[in-house]
């Protein structure tokens, strides 16, 4: 039996100024095995290593679109065997797959946007992914995408996605008040692995053709889909009716 899960209203104000490791901590309290870390191959790995750091069990997950970098697939290998786990991966539906490029290409993509691609490599996944949860647990931060993650809240009801209980999930977001910097700090201060890619230039990572280095005073997303408009820098994987921004929360 978990314990009674408070509401988001309730969590929210117990939560601010928490350090991340504390609201990984809460969310493997009161969800135990119906939680799982979201890994996308980038810098929430260090998610991987509060919840490690808990000393409770926990769960991880990633979505393998068939496009990704070699050395991300090769990192999430590594991830594995630093802390003895294993990543439960999610692929794409085959015959979805094979009807849009057979229809429009392999890279479709860079013609009518990413959105499509994007629904059946990612979204349509993790769709099924957290029809077996009650909750997620992801890296976003509110610093990643001004324009559409900026009132990031570290834990949220996620309408987008129905759980096992027949209920949206939950979205718990540890990282959403640290910036980059902060992230990488604590990266370094755990010795915790990371993706080779970041010493190439790239900073938010995701699938080879839609992802390339940015240089130095480029915002992240910049190196995201980056024929497309800044507005539409999402693949759809967070895209819900957020609510207004928290009060200031520099140490959460």
């Amino acid at each position: 039996m978990h314990p009674t899960i408070p509401s988001v209203e309730q969590l929210q104000p117990q939560l601010r100024g928490s350090p991340p490791i504390h609201i990984v901590d809460q969310a493997l309290k009161l969800h135990g095995d119906d939680v799982a870390i979201a890994f996308s191959g980038s810098e929430d790995v260090l998610l991987i290593e509060y919840a490690k750091q808990t000393g409770r069990p926990f769960r991880v997950f990633s979505l393998d679109t068939g496009r990704l970098h070699p050395e991300t697939l090769r990192f999430m290998q590594r991830v594995e065997e630093h802390y003895g786990i294993r990543i439960e991966v999610r692929f794409p539906d085959t015959a979805a797959v094979e009807g849009l490029v057979r229809n429009k290409g392999l890279f479709s993509f860079f013609d009518d946007g990413h959105g499509e691609c994007c629904d059946i490599r990612k979204v349509q996944p993790l769709r099924r992914q957290l029809s077996t949860l009650t909750a997620w647990i992801t890296g976003q931060r509110r610093d990643q995408s001004p324009g559409t993650r900026a009132a990031v809240p570290v834990v949220e009801v996620d309408q987008a996605h129905m759980g096992s209980h027949g209920r949206p999930v939950l979205k718990w977001n540890p990282l959403a008040a640290r910036t980059s910097p902060e992230v990488w700090d604590a990266i370094r201060a755990f010795d915790v692995p990371y993706n080779p890619l970041h010493e190439r230039g790239f900073v938010s990572i995701g699938c080879e053709p839609c992802t390339r280095a940015v240089l130095p005073g480029q915002h992240e997303r910049e190196g995201r889909w980056w024929w497309e408009q800044a507005e539409n820098k999402e693949c759809g994987l967070h895209e819900i009716n957020r609510p207004p921004p928290e009060p200031s929360d520099a140490s959460g």
